[in-house]
């Protein structure tokens, strides 16, 4: 059985991205309609029919209709609503039994729910900074846990609610952050020391996953006021100026630390059960220790027409692979696990 039609299962963004207000910050995730534009047009390039069905309420309705003439589905959805929103098209699509690239429901639930992903890594003996979730806004903080902290959605990814005012340096400003969380994305903050060392991004392909060449922001070329960790305004303000060498593929760092990142990562693939692939945020302590901070599946996938700073693809091109290779790359990599071949 060979592939030649595909839905490609997506989210699209309404909200303009605003720094001062959290509430447009829901949809950072989604991705703009330039972007879906782009991507089915790469994956038609490749040969293939392609079914765009947005990731909403009607998804499930479409994805029925289809269901006979699809033969893969393709999915960048991130869910619409709920606190296991990405596990949402996963789920439909077990149900209705259509091959889909990516991790299952429950690898997606966990890759979002950054409080439930930590409690495996440190089952699993896997390097996480200590941590509290925080589900009102009376609390008493763990006396584990010494300022500088960050505070942080439990359940969202792009950055969302992530800004300079996430690092507190005082119980006063801990209190109005984690307010400030809850109240915007109605669910629990998560609240784990302020690491001041480097952070990288790994991206992962292939089952097992393989590591690509390492992303590794130049936090020294940030301008001041800006701290130095990878926040909504840096991922989505500051890289999107075309800010030259500030990504930095392949990071350059001694092989002993390269070496520990890379079974950091193998480590996370096992302990979730990721499928295809994904990309990991790590980031060290001053004394250069590695911890993992999240794990994104479905990692961003912005062609390079619409931006250059997306980190999946820009890890694909340093390894060699161009947009088009790398999406082929995804489907043949899931195709391989269904028995499905390329027409």
């Amino acid at each position: 059985m060979g592939i030649k039609t595909i839905a490609f299962l997506y989210n699209v963004r309404h909200f303009y991205l605003d720094v001062a207000d959290y509430r447009n910050q829901l949809e950072a995730d989604f991705d703009d309609p330039i972007t879906t534009k782009w991507q089915i047009k790469r994956l038609k390039n490749l040969g293939f029919k392609i079914i765009p069905i947005e990731a909403n309420e009607n998804a499930y309705l479409k994805l029925k209709r289809y269901k006979k003439e699809i033969d893969l589905a393709f999915n960048v959805a991130e869910g619409i609503y709920g606190k296991d929103r990405e596990l949402q098209i996963p789920a439909i699509l077990e149900m209705l039994q259509i091959p889909y690239t990516g991790s299952s429901p429950l690898t997606h639930a966990f890759a979002l729910n950054k409080g439930k992903a930590k409690q495996i890594f440190q089952a699993e003996g896997i390097p996480t900074a200590p941590f509290q979730i925080i589900k009102t806004a009376e609390f008493t903080l763990d006396s584990k846990l010494k300022f500088p902290l960050i505070v942080k959605p439990v359940a969202q990814g792009s950055s969302m609610g992530i800004t300079n005012k996430s690092v507190v340096n005082d119980i006063d400003s801990l209190k109005k952050q984690v307010a400030k969380i809850i109240t915007a994305f109605k669910e629990p903050a998560l609240v784990e020391p302020f690491l001041e060392g480097r952070e990288f991004s790994i991206a992962m392909l292939g089952n097992p996953g393989e590591v690509l060449p390492i992303i590794e922001p130049n936090h020294s070329m940030l301008p001041k006021g800006y701290l130095p960790f990878d926040s909504y305004e840096v991922k989505w303000y500051f890289e999107e100026q075309g800010n030259s060498n500030y990504l930095m593929c392949p990071a350059k760092m001694d092989k002993k630390l390269e070496i520990r990142i890379k079974e950091i990562c193998h480590e996370v693939w096992k302990a979730l059960e990721v499928l295809d692939w994904c990309r990991i945020d790590i980031k060290c302590d001053k004394e250069n220790n590695p911890y993992v901070l999240e794990i994104n599946s479905p990692a961003g996938l912005i062609p390079p027409e619409v931006s250059t700073t997306s980190y999946f693809p820009l890890a694909a091109r340093t390894a060699g692979m161009d947009y088009e290779q790398m999406l082929l790359q995804i489907i043949k990599t899931a195709s391989y696990r269904y028995g499905l071949k390329i027409k």
